[in-house]
């Protein structure tokens, strides 16, 4: 019975290495059905090694720190108590958007839909007007900062949260339409118009073609013999984005240049060393590490020994770039992140990638199931998902999440978790938006400090707050993109 059995186990193991030696491929560990075979199904498993890194990106390998003040709270806000959290490694803009960025952003909008919608240009233009001021002279600003070239590589400002979320899709939707013709897919399509231009999510979804160079062989048996790039493939990059507020102050602080091990033998206070904000060695000694207002009509110093050598904002590759290899994350302008802003974010948000500003949505369908027509833009449609959806799931029962456990209704004097709330916004309710407070759930964190700003805003870990349709000539913004799959190159 035993030599019976044996056998069998024996045939069995022969004929799977029978089979696989045939097929020379990758099997399955599960199934022990063959991989990439067009005879068995055509299951595809492609080769994949490392994310790539995206233009203009560095990796920000992540870990825990502590975030909040790191400097006595002279505002007395008492909106950044300091605890520990974990940020998941992410890649992070080397430097702010310039206005060379921009201005190829605002070109394409232009050759793209400026014939038929116009009123997109409009909307991604920066508010030049953003430089007047009733008591000075600024009106050369108005006219040459975002245009002249003078000031390409200078950070681009009058740039509102939605617009700056925006020229992050826009810069997605350009890299991988690159990437797709870097790996022979797509043709050059320098005549895309309106609906017709490269969407990345259009195209996952098929709701776009464009000029097929070379599409992907398709090993289903019962498919056309040739396919679009899908995800699995690992050809297109994840979404550029705005970086959470943590993503921000971590990177900010560049921690890993005081790492040993896992102690961390000095904590900053500003992205580099020390409780001053002066170069301390080497021939630069003395010279400012940012651009920053030292005191009261002193944006640059004296002639002769300016101190920081700008008089508004500087090029993005000035002064000296922390231990992760950013630039100005101190100073120069202060930047738009992810977040909807509380006081209490601290005390609310998850220790783990702790974010507020949640707004769960999904793809729109018909009644058959199908994904709606993408819109004039070429966009594909989203809605937010029912509090029908979300009855039977444990991690969240609504779609828009940013009021939660501070200023929903639950939350308020009066709020009870079984009860309707009698007012559409309970936010306002709970913070008096427009008469104790201006904190609403537009409300949006900005960090750093800028050219209008003393040293003490310089610091990661302060923290402000602006309503995301205002634009200002001091907030500009940098892109992160999400890392997948290890923390760090090559460790798995």
């Amino acid at each position: 019975m035993r030599l019976r059995i044996f056998s069998g186990i024996l045939i069995t193991g022969l004929t799977a290495l029978l089979l696989s030696s045939c097929g020379g491929g990758e099997s399955s560990g599960t199934t022990g059905w063959e991989y990439n075979a067009s005879y068995n199904g055509g299951f595809e498993v492609v080769p994949y090694t490392e994310q790539q890194t995206g233009p203009g990106l560095v990796l920000i390998e992540g870990g825990t720190f502590v975030m909040g003040n790191t400097q006595d709270e002279v505002m007395y806000d008492w909106n950044n108590v300091p605890r520990r959290v974990t940020v998941s490694s992410f890649y992070m803009d080397e430097t702010e958007v310039r206005n060379l960025d921009y201005l190829e952003y605002v070109y394409w909008l232009s050759r793209i839909f400026g014939m038929d919608y116009p009123e997109v240009i409009m909307d991604a233009l920066p508010d030049t007007l953003v430089w007047r001021d009733r008591l000075a002279y600024n009106e050369p600003y108005v006219e040459l900062y975002f245009r002249h070239p003078a000031y390409r590589n200078y950070p681009v400002v009058g740039v509102n949260w939605l617009q700056a979320n925006d020229y992050c899709t826009w810069r997605t939707d350009r890299v991988n339409e690159m990437l797709l013709i870097e790996a022979g897919v797509l043709d050059w399509d320098p005549d895309q118009l309106n609906e017709n231009n490269f969407n990345t999510e259009a195209y996952l979804a098929g709701q776009y073609e464009g000029l097929v160079l070379s599409p992907l062989e398709d090993l289903n048996p019962t498919g056309t013999g040739e396919r679009r790039v899908r995800l699995e493939d690992g050809i297109m990059l994840p979404k550029y984005r705005l970086p959470t507020e943590a993503e921000w102050e971590f990177a900010a602080l560049g921690l890993i240049g005081n790492a040993l091990y896992e102690r961390i033998i000095e904590r900053r206070i500003y992205p580099w060393n020390g409780n001053y904000t002066r170069q301390a060695g080497d021939e630069a000694y003395g010279t400012f590490m940012a651009n920053f207002k030292r005191g009261r009509g002193d944006n640059m110093g004296v002639a002769g020994a300016l101190n920081d050598a700008a008089d508004i904002s500087g090029p993005v590759y000035s002064y000296w770039p922390n231990d992760y290899g950013l630039y100005c994350m101190s100073g120069n302008v202060a930047e738009w992140v992810m977040d909807v802003y509380r006081p209490l974010s601290g005390e609310d948000n998850t220790d783990f990638r702790p974010f507020r500003g949640n707004v769960f949505r999904t793809k729109a369908r018909d009644e058959e199931g199908y994904l709606m027509e993408k819109d004039s833009l070429g966009r594909v449609i989203y809605r937010d998902v029912t509090v029908e959806e979300s009855m039977h799931r444990r991690n969240y029962r609504k779609s828009d999440n940013r009021n939660f456990l501070d200023g929903d209704y639950a939350s308020t004097v009066s709020g009870n978790w079984l009860e309707e709330p009698t007012i559409s916004n309970t936010t306002n309710l709970m913070y008096e938006y427009g008469v104790a407070s201006m904190v609403n759930d537009e409300a949006r964190v900005y960090k750093g400090g800028s050219w209008r700003d003393r040293a003490y805003w310089l610091s990661p870990g302060a923290r402000r707050f602006m309503d995301q349709n205002i634009a200002t000539d001091f907030i500009g913004f940098r892109c992160a993109m999400t890392r997948v799959g290890s923390p760090i190159p090559g460790a798995y």
